[in-house]
């Protein structure tokens, strides 16, 4: 029997370990991957540290998957062996309860599943997944490219076009890490005018390159007051995970302003309702999206020209790439790839 390489974790906070198990049939409704590039997530924590309740071990992380269809299960139709695919956050659902057919798959708590959470992910020479999980990969973008899309991409781009910012306002862009130079991109190609915040004078010429029109460094300013002198922010996508820091941009933003956030952070948010109301502002964050919703990330990246900034790994330094991810030395997204 052929055997596949996985990187998997046996149980809540264990380490990383590299075994060979046979390679699996896909079922009814399910597909192989051949796996080409993983990137390496910090959800992928959920995983490793058992944050996410229920999750049955060993569990093989990973929902940021771009590779090859190599194997197609009975019952499904629109995908054939050959093709380019990609799976993320998004594992699949049923599509039939009513948060299905409202796209709130988040709450569909029985269906809705979590690639490298509800089964195993793309740490991993192959992996199954439901057909529905799939997102068409295009020609013009390497599995590399693409797999940082699958999370990092769709949850940034997804979450600023349908923020209700127009063409020409003001968007800011709260952290320049993973998330964020993707964000700065996806934000300057949809046509807003774009502010990235950080800290530390040397970023400007980076968030420049990257398409931002204004840089605040919020080491040496206040950047509530510095976005008012901008006329007030109609979005702000706050992508670090720091509440201090998110408080602290929150009077930044306009009248019907909006603050997203898609950096999860482990401290509350302290915020005070006196701006809230006077200004008609609101708060909320944005879970990724759906495979239609990566195939359309995917799309506009190739169309634009967005990419990911990547560090390269071998599967087998898996544990090397988390490490460094977690600890943000990273520099922008770890991608581990299967070639030997």
């Amino acid at each position: 029997m052929v055997k596949m390489r996985v990187m998997q974790v046996t149980r809540p906070g264990g380490p990383f370990e590299l075994v060979e198990r046979e390679i699996a049939d896909p079922g009814p409704g399910h597909v192989r991957i051949k796996v080409e590039a993983c990137g390496v997530c910090h959800s992928d924590a959920m995983t490793k540290e058992g944050m996410w309740p229920g999750i049955r071990y060993p569990r093989v992380p990973g929902h940021e998957i771009a590779g090859i269809v190599d194997a197609v299960g009975e019952g499904v139709a629109g995908w054939t062996r050959g093709q380019r695919a990609g799976v993320g956050w998004h594992g699949g659902h049923c599509g039939y309860c009513d948060s299905c057919r409202r796209g709130d798959f988040v709450t569909c708590q029985i269906a809705f599943q979590v690639t490298g959470i509800s089964y195993d992910g793309g740490y991993a020479d192959y992996m199954i997944a439901p057909a529905g999980a799939l997102a068409l990969i295009p020609e013009g973008l390497s599995a590399v490219d693409a797999a940082p899309l699958m999370c990092a991409g769709v949850t940034t781009f997804n979450s600023l076009r349908n923020s209700g910012a127009r063409l020409g306002e003001l968007v800011a862009i709260l952290g320049v890490g993973g998330l964020g130079h993707l964000a700065i991109q996806y934000a300057a190609k949809m046509g807003f005018r774009v502010v990235a915040i950080a800290r530390g004078t040397d970023k400007e010429p980076f968030v420049r390159k990257l398409g931002a029109s204004h840089y605040i460094d919020n080491n040496d300013q206040d950047p509530a007051q510095e976005l008012l002198k901008l006329g007030g922010a109609r979005v702000i996508l706050a992508t670090a995970p720091d509440n201090t820091a998110i408080s602290a941009v929150l009077d930044g933003l306009g009248v019907n302003g909006k603050l997203i956030i898609v950096g999860v952070a482990a401290e509350p948010l302290q915020v005070s309702s006196i701006p809230l109301i006077m200004g008609r502002r609101s708060i909320m964050g944005w879970p990724s999206g759906s495979p239609i919703d990566s195939q359309d990330a995917l799309s506009f990246s190739v169309l634009t020209g967005v990419r990911a900034m990547t560090q390269v790994f071998p599967l087998e330094r898996a544990a090397e790439a988390y490490d460094l991810m977690m600890s943000g030395k990273v520099r922008f997204r770890a991608v581990l790839t299967t070639a030997q």
